[in-house]
């Protein structure tokens, strides 16, 4: 992976930006306004289309150079002037020198008209790494989704289709990656049927490269010194061309649904508050069973949990998820209460041993400072607050939350109806709807279910082979003293201390394999304490541990539910048996796709397996599932999606006997 590298500015006498990677200037320094909305809106009939939208219906746009975001403020604006209530709009930009927050605010504040929107934009821009980022705005009527990175890295794991392109990259003369047919070839595929582009851009052989790829381009009178620009529709895919290679069957989109926007979400966790928050956002009406008297009664009911970014320096999909739903989670955090529902304390990991040290310094080369930081052993000290005895990587934007609080505030959406001491023991589909039983009492029918009662789903038969598995964690939660007040940042080795929250101390956590019961116990009380003593014996003695009543302790114990490739469970659910029936070639041949549409169990889907990184995979994952069953642009790279598809294990299963020796 390639640290984010923030767009480098030199700002005129008149406060307009200009980069100095590509020597040119972010927008026209006579009227950038109304060039973007003569370029971009109307030549893609913009203010008409949004007019048009049917309520429930939305319209995607794609964008290459995000910019000051400029042309994306423009388009929010129109489509809220013009598109009617109950309607989406979503943006997708790549940009691979995206402005720092300081700099944006500052091209921003050149346009006040804009700025009740982009004070909503500055509000979640931060966080912004590496990879797929999507900002929530208008409260989920307009989403915006960053890719950050090269174009022809980014681009070819999209998974979406776009209405509108905007090709607004600096000039080709300056910039002439961005110009290329390779990324023409992307934007065709992403095209859907009728799209439309522009440019301000009118070269010849610009326009020669997006007609090859499959649009039809013709000049148009331009707006102030330019004196031609293009615009163009898609015509379809190049016959001489060879197609793009379709996704394989059991990864494609399930047919979406019509009729009845219902779902079920089975688990009052965070899996299934976020899961019922990003439906309600999108129309749905949603039903959320909890078994318990009470949201996030079990892993997600610790009183503080971290933002702990494990993170590689390969770039592999967990790395990317983890990315993506850092980003995503610190951005929803904002509508919560600081210092009582969450707190951006920063987390410190402390470099324990050669090992963790030789890891640390890996990272610090893949990521920017912005993201995570090596702190020598004075440094992380004077940011702990407490003597410590090693330095450490430090994330500056991490924290601490308290998950029932982020789990209550995404069940307050009034298309949410909670339900708690229901337990579903029983699904079945009856004219098209899901019902849950609990005997013989129905409790309730909706089009859709989603699984995210974590390993209790193993109960139901169509998810009972997913191989999750419990894992048994155990905290500590110690009295705050004066002197333990000092603590100022979370602290992490084996385990963890958080700063204090309401009067204590969050610590841990065990890890338990074998044991079922969630009784705290004593003897895993006294392995917390131990683990805070490696973390700081300073901490441990500001807290008094040694003089404190190990049996009278306050903790608890829950499930975490993990799967065995550490990536969540995320997805559209098939009939195993007929699943392995349809792609028993596999048993002999692991390279032969065949053309056959994958047996979906109907309107059935999972959110699951988020082991201990719940509060940074869940809520993205969440709009990872909207997104499937709204036949919307996903929020991760493809090859993520697929990585956490459920599928994933009844393939490799197939591909496994197919080398077993016979």
């Amino acid at each position: 992976m390639n640290p984010v590298i923030h767009a480098q500015l030199d700002w005129d006498d008149q406060g307009r930006p200009h980069s100095r990677v590509f020597d040119d200037v972010y927008f026209s320094d006579k009227s950038g306004l109304e060039e973007t909305r003569y370029v971009f809106l109307e030549q893609n009939r913009l203010q008409e289309r949004f007019a048009a939208l049917p309520v429930g219906g939305r319209l995607v746009i794609g964008e290459t150079g995000f910019g000051t975001g400029l042309n994306f403020l423009c388009a929010w604006q129109l489509f809220e002037q013009h598109a009617v209530a109950g309607t989406r709009l979503h943006f997708i930009s790549v940009e691979k020198y995206p402005l720092s927050h300081a700099d944006l605010q500052r091209a921003l504040a050149l346009w006040p008209e804009l700025k009740p929107l982009a004070d909503q934009l500055l509000a979640q821009y931060f966080a912004i790494h590496q990879g797929f980022q999507r900002l929530i705005l208008d409260n989920g009527r307009v989403t915006l989704t960053l890719l950050i990175g090269d174009a022809m890295e980014q681009l070819p794991q999209l998974d979406a289709q776009v209405d509108a392109w905007f090709l607004d990259g600096f000039a080709p003369a300056k910039n002439p990656d961005m110009w290329t047919a390779e990324l023409f070839a992307e934007l065709a595929r992403l095209a859907a049927p009728g799209s439309t582009i522009s440019t301000f851009t009118s070269t010849g052989w610009v326009r020669r490269l997006i007609n090859a790829a499959g649009f039809k381009m013709k000049r148009t009178p331009g707006i102030g010194h330019k004196w031609e620009i293009l615009r163009g529709e898609f015509l379809g895919w190049p016959a001489d061309t060879p197609a793009p290679v379709a996704s394989k069957p059991w990864f494609a989109r399930p047919a979406s649904l019509s009729g009845e926007r219902s779902a079920l979400v089975i688990g009052g966790g965070l899996a299934g508050c976020t899961t019922a928050a990003s439906l309600a956002a999108r129309g749905w009406n949603v039903t959320l069973l909890e078994r318990h008297a009470a949201l996030a009664q079990e892993a997600s009911g610790n009183p503080q949990g971290v933002l702990y970014l494990k993170l590689s320096a390969h770039g592999t999909a967990l790395s990317q998820l983890i990315l993506s739903g850092f980003g995503h989670t610190r951005r929803v955090l904002e509508h919560l209460q600081r210092g009582v529902d969450w707190d951006g304390c920063g987390v410190l990991q402390l470099a324990f041993n050669a090992k963790e040290a030789e890891r640390q310094a890996q990272l610090a080369a893949a990521f920017s400072p912005d993201l995570l930081h090596l702190l020598d052993q004075p440094q992380a000290q004077s940011r702990a607050g407490v003597a410590l005895a090693h330095g450490g990587l430090f994330f500056p934007e991490g924290g601490w939350v308290n998950p029932p609080a982020l789990c209550q505030w995404q069940a307050t959406h009034p298309l949410i109806k909670v339900l708690n001491h229901q337990e579903a023991l029983h699904l079945q589909r009856v004219d098209g709807l899901w019902q849950a039983h609990a005997g013989d009492t129905l409790l309730a029918s909706a089009s859709v279910v989603v699984l995210a009662g974590a390993a209790e789903i193993k109960r139901f038969p169509f998810s009972s082979d997913l191989p999750l598995k419990r894992i048994r964690g155990q905290i500590t939660c110690l009295p705050l003293t004066p002197r333990s007040e000092a603590l100022a940042t979370v602290v992490c080795a084996e385990g963890y201390i958080a700063p204090p929250r309401l009067g204590e101390h969050t610590l841990g956590a065990s890890f338990d394999f074998k044991s079922d019961d969630l009784t705290p116990t004593v003897a895993e009380h006294v392995g917390n304490l131990d683990m805070l003593r490696e973390i700081s014996t300073d901490l441990a003695d500001r807290l008094d541990v040694d003089a404190l009543p190990i049996e009278r302790l306050e903790g608890r114990a829950a499930f975490r539910c993990t799967s065995p490739d550490y990536l969540p469970i995320v997805g559209p659910l098939a009939d195993r048996d007929a699943f392995d029936q349809a792609y028993a070639v596999l048993r002999k041949d692991a390279r032969h796709v065949p053309d056959i549409a994958c047996p979906w169990l109907h309107g059935l889907y999972i959110n699951s397996g988020h082991g201990s990184r719940g509060l940074i995979t869940a809520p993205l994952c969440a709009e990872l599932l909207a997104a499937w069953l709204d036949d919307e642009p996903l929020p991760l790279p493809r090859s993520v999606a697929e990585a956490c598809h459920p599928n994933r294990f009844a393939l490799r299963a197939l591909v496994r006997s197919n080398a077993q020796p016979s």
